[in-house]
């Protein structure tokens, strides 16, 4: 088994992994193409997030998916590039959202330039992927549209916060769905389709990516409070301090309403003051660390990635099939 691009899948079949390592080399070649301006200033912008690397999982899901059709179609990798290219634009416009100092690793672009040239970089990024689409008809044009739409609203949703009555967990999953689940779905659909895959397998990547979209945000929800800046490469505990709600924290406030006990109502109010304070911070990050919430978490994100495997049933048993199996592993992996 060889590991195959930056988020280590391994495959057991040489033609599966030469057919993906080539696929992920173009798209690389793609984005760095797609994100070059007449502007030296844009053009170090538009690559500083690209050149910081990533796990590159939504181009690997449409590589995995044209294994199903034709791989080497002329739609497969310009499809995986525009997914990575939105996918990179809602980062820039999510790290002036949180205020993060890093990611990937790396100074984030609002750090290092400001909030007004992120967005704006942010938003050449997606002109460049729209550009894109153009060639690819107005059937990707339409499914880019509706998945972007779902995103902003998702984004507008978590915001917005849950309505008066509406349960806050069932409203953050259909937040995660539409912020995460949409463009994860699309990867698996673009693949497939730009394949010439059978329709039955396109719908099922789509419901596939969709379910293991969520899992995905849903172990970020678990990085961001139990791992450390060097395992995620961004700053640990970034959505605490905004205030912004991942699903651990609403399972301990679903707790602590609840019967809670004196400590879960203690932690509630540590959340509630003024986390910019870093000795709060820490004490939030600790305590939450070992708190049953977490694990909680971990369940659902585990549920989810099996939910995804089962999707695929239905698919003939392949190399391909196996790897995407082996992706909802991955994905329970990254939170413990």
């Amino acid at each position: 088994m060889t590991a195959v691009g930056p988020f280590g899948l391994s495959v057991r079949d040489q033609a599966l992994e030469a057919d993906v390592q080539t696929g992920l080399a173009a798209v690389e070649a793609g984005l760095l193409d797609a994100t070059k301006s007449d502007v030296p200033f844009i053009t170090e912008a538009a690559q500083h997030l690209v050149r910081a690397g990533g796990k590159r999982f939504r181009p690997l899901l449409v590589m995995l998916a044209a294994q199903f059709g034709d791989p080497h179609a002329p739609g497969v990798v310009p499809s995986a590039v525009v997914v990575e290219l939105t996918h990179l634009a809602t980062l820039y416009h999510d790290d002036v959202m949180d205020e993060a100092d890093v990611r990937r690793g790396v100074d984030s672009a609002n750090a290092r330039w400001g909030n007004s040239v992120a967005v704006l970089t942010g938003d050449f990024l997606f002109a460049r992927a729209s550009h894109i689409l153009a060639d690819l008809g107005p059937e990707a044009v339409r499914i880019q549209a509706e998945a972007f739409e779902r995103l902003v609203t998702g984004q507008i949703l978590e915001t917005a916060g849950p309505r008066d009555g509406r349960d806050p967990v069932e409203h953050y999953l259909d937040v995660i769905a539409g912020k995460t689940g949409s463009l994860i779905a699309v990867s698996g659909r673009f693949g497939a389709m730009m394949s010439g895959a059978d329709e039955r397998v396109v719908d099922i990547l789509t419901q596939y990516g969709e379910r293991l979209g969520v899992a995905f945000q849903l172990a970020d929800d678990v990085l961001d409070i139990a791992s450390d800046s060097h395992e995620s490469g961004k700053t640990p505990g970034t959505d605490l301090r905004e205030g912004i709600p991942t699903l651990p924290v609403l399972h301990l406030r679903a707790q602590a309403a609840v019967g809670g006990a004196a400590e879960d109502l203690e932690l509630v109010e540590l959340l509630d003051s003024d986390l910019t304070d870093d000795v709060r911070h820490a004490e939030a990050l600790r305590r939450l660390r070992v708190h049953p919430a977490l694990e909680r978490a971990r369940r659902d994100t585990v549920r989810y990635a099996q939910d995804a495997r089962a999707t695929l049933a239905p698919l003939p048993d392949c190399y391909a099939k196996a790897a995407l199996e082996e992706l909802c592993d991955l994905v329970v992996h990254r939170a413990g």
